[in-house]
């Protein structure tokens, strides 16, 4: 399994032969908007956690440009449906066996909207698993109890965490929730962004260092194996 970083919470991912990009926020991020084409990016499915513009800004374009199926709760699937995307639609605590292995729909606490207001469903979070490995992709969320869940039924090799406080946890919430998911490794996201989400790296990789854990912070473009 091999997960590239794209910025904010953009991800791809790359398992069992299929490319799968999670909340595509490319062409709209600063950070990322001239070191990534949209429209050379691969993908056979498009997550998303709920319907922010920093989460769905190019996950129209790309399905379009692709042919991609989007993933993600049942209203935020039928606004895609309705523009003519092939969509599955999930709904919290509910399971899926797709051609690249399970993917479970877990709780988030949020909001979401779409840029025009109109409702997006309640956000949630994604349970990947593929390849022997389990991801655990938060989106954006503030530390909960529910994340206790996770680890009483899959064992996770990696825990996507946002970290750019404010908006969703901050460094110290994320290190109690990797503590809630039993995992140690931590890919941070959902940072640097834009001035409210701005984070000093070394102090946020000291903390996690100290509470024995591995934070990776990835440069846009860099990936990792799993």
């Amino acid at each position: 399994m091999k997960i590239t970083f794209y910025g904010q919470n953009s991800l791809a991912i790359e398992v069992s032969g299929k490319h799968i990009l999670i909340d595509p926020f490319i062409s709209g991020n600063p950070l990322s908007k001239d070191k990534v084409n949209i429209m050379s990016l691969k993908a056979d499915y498009i997550l998303l956690t709920h319907a922010h513009e920093d989460h769905i800004l190019d996950a129209e374009a790309i399905a379009k440009n692709t042919g991609a199926k989007i993933v993600s709760n049942y209203e935020i699937a039928m606004h895609y449906q309705a523009k003519g995307i092939d969509v599955h639609p999930m709904n919290h605590g509910g399971n899926w066996k797709f051609d690249f292995g399970n993917v479970k729909y877990v709780n988030a606490v949020h909001t979401s909207s779409f840029p025009d207001g109109s409702y997006g469903g309640q956000p949630g979070g994604f349970v990947i698993e593929g390849e022997h490995k389990s991801i655990y992709i938060a989106g954006d969320t503030a530390l909960t109890m529910d994340m206790k869940l996770i680890p009483l039924q899959t064992k996770l090799d990696l825990a996507i965490l946002p970290i750019g406080d404010n908006f969703t946890m901050g460094i110290n919430d994320a290190i109690i929730a990797s503590d809630f998911v039993r995992c140690e490794k931590v890919l941070g996201v959902h940072y640097d962004t834009f001035g409210f989400i701005e984070i000093d790296h070394d102090e946020a990789k000291k903390k996690f260092f100290d509470a024995g854990k591995d934070l990776m912070l990835l440069e846009i473009g860099e990936s990792i194996e799993l």
